[in-house]
């Protein structure tokens, strides 16, 4: 009779990681309402905002956005969408996403942008972070989904959350990558003009970086955007509910129509945000 090692000999993971959220649902919970608290504050306050606005607010704010990023043609296209998801009775459920959307993007930025800088001028700092974006971006968002529901219960917060994570990668490591490909002697040109480690980052680094981490910035939104669905499994709302609903019917036609909805939507969001030059 054969003998199988792998029966024989097993690493136990699945329990040493209950044992660690039992100890952390123990002795963490204030330090889960302190991570809960900023995004659930800046979701609720921006979801209210544009759900209280009127639709033609909204759609013009867009369109102007649009215009003031890439010219008349991408702020008409982004009015056009938005129009369109509307009349296709999504109007509620796209403000909830886009709320989303927006606070995890933010969020991104905000831990992202300085952990880049941070990456780009310290290569130990670099060894360690890219492991973990590489972990971030290779595993589930499934297996994480289920500690976020443990800690921070279902919502549109902890989907929020799972975003976050989700989307986090790409601009830690485009921006990582644009400051490093800023040419070598204009470094060494702002160094002898006497600028400062500042006065180099703020005024030379960044400005040069500025393209690529704004692709790093599209990449986020888009990966955000792609948690749609997702999120919806953790009670998120927003238009990953309502196409979740429609599988769960066999809906067809309302499959087709939400799922139309979130293509209007990443139209918008792809357009605002890519690096164009401005139509004359």
């Amino acid at each position: 009779m054969d003998d199988n090692i792998f029966d024989r000999y097993t690493i136990p993971v699945a329990e040493w990681v209950e044992t660690g959220v039992d100890w952390l649902q123990d002795n963490a919970a204030e330090i889960f309402l302190a991570v809960r608290w900023p995004i659930e504050f800046v979701l609720d306050g921006f979801e209210a905002l544009m759900l209280q606005l009127p639709w033609y607010i909204v759609v013009l704010l867009i369109m102007a956005i649009g215009w003031l990023r890439n010219g008349w043609k991408i702020g008409l296209i982004s009015g056009v969408c938005l129009m369109l998801i509307g009349f296709l009775g999504f109007w509620e459920s796209t403000m909830t996403t886009l709320s989303m959307i927006v606070t995890a993007v933010a969020f991104c930025v905000v831990i992202g942008v300085p952990l880049g800088i941070l990456s780009a001028t310290n290569d130990r700092i670099e060894g360690t972070v890219r492991p973990l974006l590489d972990a971030m971006q290779t595993i589930h968002p499934f297996v994480y989904l289920v500690p976020i529901v443990i800690f921070f219960r279902v919502g549109n917060v902890p989907g929020t959350m799972a975003t976050i994570i989700f989307a986090l990668p790409p601009i830690v490591r485009l921006t990582n990558l644009g400051i490093r490909q800023v040419p070598h002697d204009v470094v060494e040109a702002g160094k002898a003009f006497g600028s400062s480690n500042r006065q180099l980052l703020f005024d030379v680094q960044l400005p040069l970086a500025l393209s690529t981490i704004m692709a790093g910035l599209n990449q986020t939104l888009m990966l955000a955007l792609s948690m749609v669905v997702i999120v919806a499994l953790i009670g998120g709302g927003g238009l990953g509910e309502q196409i979740f609903r429609s599988v769960g019917r066999v809906d067809t036609g309302g499959a087709v129509a939400s799922g139309l909805a979130v293509m209007l939507l990443a139209i918008v969001l792809d357009r605002i945000s890519q690096v164009q030059r401005r139509a004359a």
